[in-house]
């Protein structure tokens, strides 16, 4: 539904992005764009590659409802209820019951503010995420605005930058990447914490 490129061009975007991050599995469960639901079957579809791949950390969009784009609303939800959903005993399917230790949403470029659970320092890594983003340029070259990133008149990859830099910024380094959980974290060592105050 993306009014820029094709399926095929965007499959070779992603595979230059994939190089690039050094990504060694990336799947398609052909849900539609612009229609994607949380149903029980698009649960179970989920469920099960999460029981096969058995990531220890789930990444999912914002848990916000403000959202511009649909898809990102319903996953954020789908890919939670999925989570749940994959640890069941006696779920029908063939795989062993598994559920990832954490999910965590990803909140960069959200205009309906949420504040960071915690932030991490991305700073030796973000010209490989930026180079990465890059790799789209069907939907990004040119472009103001994409998704949950409202325009400011200069150029996405700008905004980007700029906001990875104030998501730095609030843990004293140059790039940081903004994170939600809905459970508090613990912290071991009191004395241990990073960021000062002052």
């Amino acid at each position: 539904m993306g009014s820029r490129g094709s399926a095929a061009i965007r499959a070779e975007e992603a595979a230059a992005a994939n190089a690039i991050l050094g990504v060694s599995v990336r799947e398609t469960l052909g849900l539609p764009d612009a229609g994607i639901v949380n149903t029980p079957e698009t649960r179970l579809l989920l469920a099960r590659t999460l029981r096969r791949l058995r990531p220890r950390i789930v990444i999912a969009p914002a848990p916000a409802p403000f959202g511009r784009h649909p898809d990102h609303r319903v996953a954020a939800e789908l890919i939670r209820d999925a989570v749940f959903v994959a640890g069941l005993r006696k779920l029908s399917d063939d795989l062993p019951p598994y559920r990832p230790h954490k999910v965590v949403h990803a909140i960069s470029y959200r205009e309906d503010y949420l504040k960071p659970t915690f932030v991490v320092d991305v700073s030796d890594t973000f010209e490989d995420k930026l180079a990465a983003i890059q790799c789209y340029r069907s939907q990004f070259d040119d472009a103001l605005q994409a998704g949950e990133v409202y325009p400011n008149g200069e150029s996405l990859y700008d905004i980007v930058r700029h906001q990875a830099a104030h998501y730095g910024s609030l843990i004293r380094c140059r790039y940081g990447e903004p994170y939600f959980t809905t459970e508090t974290m613990r912290v071991a060592d009191i004395t241990s914490l990073d960021v000062s105050t002052f």
